[in-house]
Protein backbone atom coordinates (compact mmCIF):
# COMPACT_ATOMS: atom_id res chain seq x y z
CA UNK A 1 0.00 0.00 0.00
CA UNK A 2 1.22 3.95 -0.74
CA UNK A 3 2.22 6.03 2.47
CA UNK A 4 -0.48 7.58 3.12
CA UNK A 5 -0.09 11.47 2.45
CA UNK A 6 -1.54 14.94 3.50
CA UNK A 7 -3.28 15.02 0.18
CA UNK A 8 -4.93 12.14 0.33
CA UNK A 9 -6.11 13.22 3.75
CA UNK A 10 -7.24 16.30 2.35
CA UNK A 11 -9.00 14.29 -0.53
CA UNK A 12 -10.57 12.10 1.61
CA UNK A 13 -12.39 15.14 3.52
CA UNK A 14 -13.85 16.48 0.22
CA UNK A 15 -14.79 13.39 -0.69
CA UNK A 16 -12.54 12.90 -3.60
CA UNK A 17 -10.87 9.08 -3.34
CA UNK A 18 -11.32 6.07 -5.47
CA UNK A 19 -13.24 3.66 -3.59
CA UNK A 20 -10.19 0.96 -3.24
CA UNK A 21 -8.22 4.21 -2.02
CA UNK A 22 -10.60 5.17 0.42
CA UNK A 23 -10.83 2.08 2.01
CA UNK A 24 -7.14 2.44 2.66
CA UNK A 25 -7.03 6.04 4.16
CA UNK A 26 -10.46 4.52 5.90
CA UNK A 27 -8.02 1.21 7.58
CA UNK A 28 -5.03 4.23 8.44
CA UNK A 29 -7.34 6.16 10.20
CA UNK A 30 -8.49 3.38 12.46
CA UNK A 31 -4.81 2.75 13.35
CA UNK A 32 -3.85 6.30 14.23
CA UNK A 33 -6.75 7.71 16.02
CA UNK A 34 -4.99 11.35 16.61
CA UNK A 35 -5.45 11.38 12.38
CA UNK A 36 -8.39 10.56 12.86
CA UNK A 37 -9.71 13.28 15.61
CA UNK A 38 -7.78 15.36 13.06
CA UNK A 39 -9.47 14.29 9.97
CA UNK A 40 -13.46 15.09 11.70
CA UNK A 41 -11.75 18.77 12.64
CA UNK A 42 -11.32 18.99 9.33
CA UNK A 43 -14.68 18.29 7.91
CA UNK A 44 -15.89 20.62 10.61
CA UNK A 45 -14.35 23.60 9.60
CA UNK A 46 -14.87 22.77 6.35
CA UNK A 47 -18.63 22.26 7.18
CA UNK A 48 -18.42 25.58 9.33
CA UNK A 49 -17.02 27.44 6.76
CA UNK A 50 -20.00 26.68 4.12
CA UNK A 51 -22.13 27.67 6.66
CA UNK A 52 -20.70 30.94 7.13
CA UNK A 53 -20.12 32.29 3.73
CA UNK A 54 -22.75 29.84 1.57
CA UNK A 55 -24.58 32.60 0.89
CA UNK A 56 -21.94 34.68 -0.81
CA UNK A 57 -20.84 31.88 -2.57
CA UNK A 58 -24.64 31.60 -3.93
CA UNK A 59 -24.97 34.45 -4.84
CA UNK A 60 -25.41 35.01 -9.01
CA UNK A 61 -22.30 35.97 -10.77
CA UNK A 62 -23.23 39.64 -12.00
CA UNK A 63 -24.47 39.74 -16.17
CA UNK A 64 -21.01 41.69 -17.04
CA UNK A 65 -18.78 38.73 -15.63
CA UNK A 66 -20.83 36.47 -17.47
CA UNK A 67 -18.56 34.31 -19.73
CA UNK A 68 -20.82 34.62 -23.03
CA UNK A 69 -21.35 38.35 -22.48
CA UNK A 70 -17.34 38.76 -22.22
CA UNK A 71 -17.05 36.80 -25.67
CA UNK A 72 -19.17 38.39 -27.23
CA UNK A 73 -17.98 41.82 -26.45
CA UNK A 74 -14.40 40.73 -27.88
CA UNK A 75 -16.23 40.22 -31.14
CA UNK A 76 -17.90 43.34 -31.36
CA UNK A 77 -15.89 46.06 -33.66
CA UNK A 78 -14.12 49.23 -31.42
CA UNK A 79 -16.38 52.05 -31.23
CA UNK A 80 -14.79 55.56 -31.90
CA UNK A 81 -13.13 57.09 -28.77
CA UNK A 82 -16.07 59.34 -27.98
CA UNK A 83 -18.69 56.78 -28.10
CA UNK A 84 -16.97 54.35 -26.11
CA UNK A 85 -16.65 56.90 -23.25
CA UNK A 86 -20.45 57.26 -23.87
CA UNK A 87 -20.97 53.40 -23.33
CA UNK A 88 -18.82 53.64 -20.33
CA UNK A 89 -20.42 56.39 -18.49
CA UNK A 90 -23.86 54.28 -19.25
CA UNK A 91 -22.54 51.08 -18.27
CA UNK A 92 -21.21 52.74 -14.84
CA UNK A 93 -24.60 54.45 -14.14
CA UNK A 94 -26.37 51.45 -14.78
CA UNK A 95 -23.92 49.48 -12.88
CA UNK A 96 -24.25 51.95 -9.73
CA UNK A 97 -28.38 51.35 -10.03
CA UNK A 98 -27.63 47.69 -10.30
CA UNK A 99 -25.71 47.88 -7.36
CA UNK A 100 -28.14 49.96 -5.19
CA UNK A 101 -30.94 47.94 -6.60
CA UNK A 102 -28.71 44.47 -4.70
CA UNK A 103 -28.59 46.39 -1.66
CA UNK A 104 -32.71 46.60 -1.40
CA UNK A 105 -32.94 43.13 -2.48
CA UNK A 106 -30.35 40.80 -0.86
CA UNK A 107 -30.36 42.54 2.37
CA UNK A 108 -27.42 41.85 3.92
CA UNK A 109 -27.06 41.05 7.77
CA UNK A 110 -26.81 44.18 9.91
CA UNK A 111 -26.65 44.36 14.02
CA UNK A 112 -25.80 41.44 15.96
CA UNK A 113 -27.04 39.67 13.32
CA UNK A 114 -23.90 40.58 11.37
CA UNK A 115 -21.88 39.95 14.73
CA UNK A 116 -22.81 36.34 15.18
CA UNK A 117 -21.71 35.65 11.41
CA UNK A 118 -18.51 37.05 12.07
CA UNK A 119 -17.93 35.67 14.87
CA UNK A 120 -18.98 32.26 13.92
CA UNK A 121 -16.25 32.39 11.07
CA UNK A 122 -13.49 33.19 13.17
CA UNK A 123 -14.35 30.36 15.62
CA UNK A 124 -14.54 28.26 12.14
CA UNK A 125 -11.11 29.27 11.37
CA UNK A 126 -8.89 29.73 14.66
CA UNK A 127 -10.41 27.65 17.23
CA UNK A 128 -9.09 24.44 15.14
CA UNK A 129 -5.31 25.65 15.25
CA UNK A 130 -3.52 24.04 17.08
CA UNK A 131 -0.40 25.71 15.89
CA UNK A 132 -1.04 29.78 16.42
CA UNK A 133 -4.60 30.41 17.26
CA UNK A 134 -3.97 33.30 19.18
CA UNK A 135 -1.57 36.32 19.03
CA UNK A 136 -0.77 37.44 22.49
CA UNK A 137 -1.25 34.96 24.48
CA UNK A 138 -3.31 34.71 28.51
CA UNK A 139 0.16 35.77 30.37
CA UNK A 140 -0.45 38.93 28.32
CA UNK A 141 -3.87 39.73 29.43
CA UNK A 142 -3.49 43.69 30.57
CA UNK A 143 -1.70 43.99 26.87
CA UNK A 144 -4.13 42.51 25.14
CA UNK A 145 -6.79 44.64 26.49
CA UNK A 146 -5.03 47.84 26.25
CA UNK A 147 -4.54 46.47 22.75
CA UNK A 148 -8.04 46.21 22.18
CA UNK A 149 -8.99 49.34 23.94
CA UNK A 150 -6.34 51.33 21.48
CA UNK A 151 -7.39 49.33 18.18
CA UNK A 152 -11.90 49.38 19.24
CA UNK A 153 -11.32 53.08 20.36
CA UNK A 154 -13.57 51.74 22.97
CA UNK A 155 -12.18 50.54 26.76
CA UNK A 156 -12.49 46.80 27.06
CA UNK A 157 -11.69 44.35 29.53
CA UNK A 158 -10.37 40.44 29.23
CA UNK A 159 -13.59 38.67 31.30
CA UNK A 160 -12.35 35.84 33.63
CA UNK A 161 -14.83 32.29 33.05
CA UNK A 162 -12.08 30.50 35.43
CA UNK A 163 -14.51 29.93 38.08
CA UNK A 164 -16.61 28.07 35.11
CA UNK A 165 -14.26 26.01 34.44
CA UNK A 166 -12.46 27.72 31.10
CA UNK A 167 -9.05 29.76 31.28
CA UNK A 168 -8.18 32.27 28.72
CA UNK A 169 -5.70 31.06 26.27
CA UNK A 170 -4.91 34.19 24.38
CA UNK A 171 -6.39 36.62 21.92
CA UNK A 172 -5.63 38.26 18.77
CA UNK A 173 -7.16 41.55 16.33
CA UNK A 174 -9.37 39.88 13.09
CA UNK A 175 -10.56 41.98 10.45
CA UNK A 176 -14.42 42.49 9.81
CA UNK A 177 -16.62 43.98 7.63
CA UNK A 178 -17.16 46.62 10.17
CA UNK A 179 -14.04 47.10 11.41
CA UNK A 180 -11.48 45.51 13.62
CA UNK A 181 -12.51 42.90 16.20
CA UNK A 182 -11.27 41.66 19.30
CA UNK A 183 -10.99 38.12 19.66
CA UNK A 184 -10.74 36.31 22.70
CA UNK A 185 -10.01 32.24 23.07
CA UNK A 186 -10.97 30.29 25.95
CA UNK A 187 -10.78 26.26 26.73
CA UNK A 188 -11.13 23.80 29.33
CA UNK A 189 -9.56 20.69 30.60
CA UNK A 190 -11.00 18.78 27.54
CA UNK A 191 -9.39 21.12 25.15
CA UNK A 192 -12.45 22.39 23.72
CA UNK A 193 -12.23 25.74 22.79
CA UNK A 194 -14.59 28.88 22.65
CA UNK A 195 -14.03 32.05 21.02
CA UNK A 196 -15.43 35.54 21.97
CA UNK A 197 -15.45 38.15 19.24
CA UNK A 198 -16.04 42.00 20.27
CA UNK A 199 -15.93 45.22 18.38
CA UNK A 200 -18.24 48.52 18.27
CA UNK A 201 -22.08 48.50 16.70
CA UNK A 202 -23.05 51.20 13.87
CA UNK A 203 -25.63 51.55 16.78
CA UNK A 204 -24.64 52.75 20.16
CA UNK A 205 -26.98 51.39 22.93
CA UNK A 206 -28.21 47.28 23.81
CA UNK A 207 -29.14 44.74 21.95
CA UNK A 208 -30.99 41.75 23.64
CA UNK A 209 -29.43 38.63 23.46
CA UNK A 210 -30.27 36.04 20.80
CA UNK A 211 -29.06 32.58 20.09
CA UNK A 212 -27.79 31.95 16.79
CA UNK A 213 -25.95 28.66 15.37
CA UNK A 214 -23.34 28.18 12.06
CA UNK A 215 -22.67 24.57 11.52
CA UNK A 216 -21.65 22.17 14.69
CA UNK A 217 -21.09 25.47 16.26
CA UNK A 218 -23.68 27.78 18.52
CA UNK A 219 -23.29 31.09 19.99
CA UNK A 220 -25.07 33.73 21.96
CA UNK A 221 -25.15 37.42 20.51
CA UNK A 222 -25.52 40.62 21.62
CA UNK A 223 -24.84 44.32 22.35
CA UNK A 224 -23.86 46.30 25.35
CA UNK A 225 -23.55 50.43 25.41
CA UNK A 226 -22.65 50.14 21.58
CA UNK A 227 -20.22 47.53 22.15
CA UNK A 228 -21.37 44.35 20.48
CA UNK A 229 -20.35 40.59 22.10
CA UNK A 230 -20.58 37.13 20.54
CA UNK A 231 -19.81 33.81 22.27
CA UNK A 232 -18.88 30.55 19.84
CA UNK A 233 -18.47 27.43 20.58
CA UNK A 234 -19.05 23.43 19.74
CA UNK A 235 -20.73 22.65 22.97
CA UNK A 236 -24.40 22.84 24.39
CA UNK A 237 -26.38 25.91 24.64
CA UNK A 238 -27.01 25.19 28.38
CA UNK A 239 -23.35 25.24 29.02
CA UNK A 240 -22.63 28.69 26.40
CA UNK A 241 -25.93 30.70 27.81
CA UNK A 242 -24.80 30.93 31.76
CA UNK A 243 -21.09 31.71 30.27
CA UNK A 244 -22.76 34.35 28.06
CA UNK A 245 -24.40 35.55 30.92
CA UNK A 246 -21.36 35.49 33.07
CA UNK A 247 -19.78 37.73 30.61
CA UNK A 248 -22.49 40.18 29.85
CA UNK A 249 -22.72 40.70 33.76
CA UNK A 250 -18.61 41.27 34.56
CA UNK A 251 -18.18 43.32 31.38
CA UNK A 252 -20.98 45.67 32.68
CA UNK A 253 -19.18 45.57 35.95
CA UNK A 254 -16.51 47.20 33.96
CA UNK A 255 -17.92 49.83 31.91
Amino acid sequence: MRPITEDDLQAFVDERLEAARKAEVESYLTRHPDLSRRVERMRALGDDLRGAFGPVAAEPVPAQLNLAHLVEARRRPRLPTWQAAAAAVLLALGGLGGWGLRGTLSSPMTGVDALAQEASANYAVYAPDRLRPVELAASDSDELARWFSARLDRRVGVPDLSSSGYRLMGGRLVATPHGPAGLLMYDDHHGTRLVMLMRPMAQPGDAPMREHRSGSAAGYAWAQDGLGYSLVGASDPAVLHPLANEIRRTTATNT
